[in-house]
């Protein structure tokens, strides 16, 4: 396993009356990510916390010399958080975002359903690891294609998968190696959409501590409005 720091914050926001944000933080296991509950729906919290008692335990079980089945744990997750609601929420469901990393040896594996998101800070860089699940950039790479694709603009945020949903996601895999000076965000929508990726940037590429850097991003995303729940994971690599 390589030298790492990593930090966990979360903050309920100004305006939310219940944070139904949840973070995974494992370093023995190498588990990093977040899961935020869809809003608009009942239950988010519940949903958000069974991907947490899920991919735990489903990382867990896999020797640190093997590599997970990520999609089997995921597919597994969504259907745990699908039978939870039918006992909570029968008519509508529930559902989360769900974006983790596990390091084995020398590679970060992301495994990514929903609109939170991995960034990757290198040479001087922030990279968008991930890409968001949206009605908006689902009709922006249909479009692409060369398909015409119509959608209302109240709906440009809405997703398109999540965890919970009656049929088994799509989930995106992402595979990097990892070198020493690599940083890794994990983070839900309610910092990415007050603080853009060029500050984010900014903060993680002057920091020397993880907890710090959080503290001050997440402030300012609550300064700003604070109107959902702040939720990070930071990873500095310090040796391979």
């Amino acid at each position: 396993m390589p030298s790492l720091r990593a930090f966990a914050l979360t903050d309920i926001g100004r305006v939310r009356r219940q944070n139904e944000d949840r973070y995974l933080l494992d370093k023995d296991a190498g588990l990093f990510g977040v899961a935020d509950g869809v809003g608009g729906l009942p239950g988010g919290a519940d949903a958000a916390q069974r991907c947490v008692d899920e991919v735990t335990p489903g990382i867990r079980a896999v020797a640190p010399e093997q590599l997970p089945n990520y999609t089997a744990i995921v597919h597994l997750t969504n259907e745990s958080v699908a039978t939870l609601g039918q006992k909570i929420s029968p008519a509508m469901g529930i559902g989360s975002t769900l974006t983790f990393g596990c390091v084995r040896g020398n590679l970060l594996q992301i495994a990514h359903v929903g609109d939170s998101r991995c960034y990757g800070w290198r040479g001087g860089q922030l990279l968008r690891l991930t890409e968001d699940h949206s009605v908006e950039n689902e009709a922006r790479m249909r479009r692409a294609k060369g398909e015409v694709v119509y959608y209302h603009e109240a709906n440009r945020n809405a997703l398109t998968r999540c965890i919970g949903q009656p049929t088994p996601p799509d989930v995106d895999l992402i595979s990097r190696p990892i070198l020493a000076g690599d940083r890794y965000l994990f983070c839900t929508d309610g910092l990415t959409r007050m603080v853009p990726d060029s500050e984010l940037a900014e903060f993680i590429g002057k920091a020397t501590d993880p907890e710090q850097v959080q503290r001050e991003f997440t402030a300012l995303a609550v300064r700003r409005g604070g109107p959902d729940n702040v939720t990070s994971v930071l990873i500095f690599v310090d040796a391979v």
